[in-house]
């Protein structure tokens, strides 16, 4: 199934011109759970951008919800984008770890559990656009549909990953006076001002490192992602705009987040009295986390014991699509097969033992807690 998914180019095409986008490998999932007997619903949530969802079960017991985008960032620049090739124990080409193989594990849980009688509720839900906007996660939690637990099965080379950072887009903007380059005593130049912005950040960067800590996520940072201001040399720059990404630690808002900036501000502004500039908040994905003695992390963690796996527990520094499941309450973690050190690489692979132990596991893990419970025992 991976290397199917593989050879059906799923590019975002919001990341790359030309990009397929779901339609064909949303067809071929669904083509895959009708097989199964889990006659899946597609959505189509934007144009041309489609989400997959097959359940089966009768309701009485715990829910499980398996989740993995459809689509993948751009192929530039690999040499076989589309192969799904294997070598020494290697399959490579485009989503091979993000996150086709996950997807095909996913899809493998709904296959062996088929005919199964089971207590609970299995979900499989295949999302687009996850790569850009998340628009169809957030279509799906939109939908209203809820489970006792869920597994994202992003690359994590076979870790249980309970907490994920999120991050806040801030934009900075200086407001100075063009002027022609001869005249400083009629300019201000706001690219000379905004550099005690970034100065100011820079220095609230090292504050979060000393200051900020989470035990698997470790502290919050912050960096400065573009800038850009004037128009010509000759010219005093009439404005400035900076962006920077604040990372963000489970608990963390906007709105803190933001009040902590404008300390940021007023450090610059006591470094240049005459700074005439101001913050808005852009896009925000909260951080969010599943503890530990949950029946979730508990019981993955258990299964991967029994795979011979040492069950370990890390977090995963990228923001991931669990946001929306953990904060529509749906308990969500990752776990999946492929490191996510090669997700976007131009000879992007993941190794086929890992695809072959994480079926396993989630499958195993699936059974378990299905059977484990009342519905809303997480």
């Amino acid at each position: 199934m991976t290397r199917d998914l593989v050879r059906t180019p799923s590019v975002n095409p919001l990341l790359e011109e030309g990009g397929a986008g779901e339609g064909a490998v949303a067809e071929l999932t669904a083509s895959w759970l009708n097989d199964f007997g889990y006659d899946p619903v597609v959505t189509e949530v934007e144009p041309g951008r489609w989400n997959v969802v097959g359940r089966r079960g009768n309701g009485s017991g715990r829910s499980l919800l398996l989740n993995g985008h459809l689509d993948t960032v751009g192929v530039e620049g690999m040499a076989e984008p589309f192969s799904g090739a294997i070598r020494d124990g290697r399959l490579f080409g485009r989503g091979a770890a993000d996150m086709k193989s996950g997807v095909a594990c996913a899809l493998h849980v709904a296959s062996a559990l088929a005919d199964e009688d089971l207590a609970g509720e299995l979900v499989v839900a295949l999302t687009a656009d996850e790569e850009h906007a998340s628009v169809g996660m957030e279509a799906l939690v939109s939908s209203g549909i809820r489970a006792d637990a869920a597994v994202v099965c992003e690359p994590t080379s076979l870790a249980v990953m309970p907490a994920h950072k999120g991050f806040l887009w801030i934009d900075a903007h200086v407001t100075g006076r063009a002027a022609h380059g001869s005249r400083p005593d009629a300019g201000i130049d706001a690219i000379a001002h905004m550099a005690h912005v970034v100065v100011a950040f820079e220095a609230e960067a090292d504050r979060l490192s000393r200051d900020t800590d989470h035990p698997l996520l470790g502290p919050a940072s912050l960096h400065a992602g573009t800038i850009q201001g004037g128009s010509a040399p000759s010219i005093y720059p009439e404005g400035c705009h900076l962006v920077v990404e604040r990372r963000t630690l489970p608990g963390e808002t906007a709105a803190s987040v933001m009040s902590e900036a404008e300390n940021v501000m007023a450090a610059a502004r006591r470094s240049c009295p005459g700074l005439n500039a101001r913050l808005e908040a852009g896009l925000f994905r909260a951080a969010t986390e599943v503890p530990h003695s949950s029946a979730l992390v508990r019981g993955l963690r258990q299964a991967c014991v029994r795979a011979g796996l040492p069950g370990t527990v890390l977090g995963m520094s990228a923001w991931v699509d669990a946001c929306f499941l953990n904060e529509s309450g749906t308990p969500a973690v990752c776990f999946g097969p492929g490191s996510i050190a090669q997700a976007h690489t131009t000879d992007e692979w993941v190794r086929v033992s890992e695809i072959e132990t994480c079926a396993r596991v989630l499958a195993d893990f699936s059974r378990c807690f299905l059977a484990g419970g009342p519905r809303g025992a997480s």
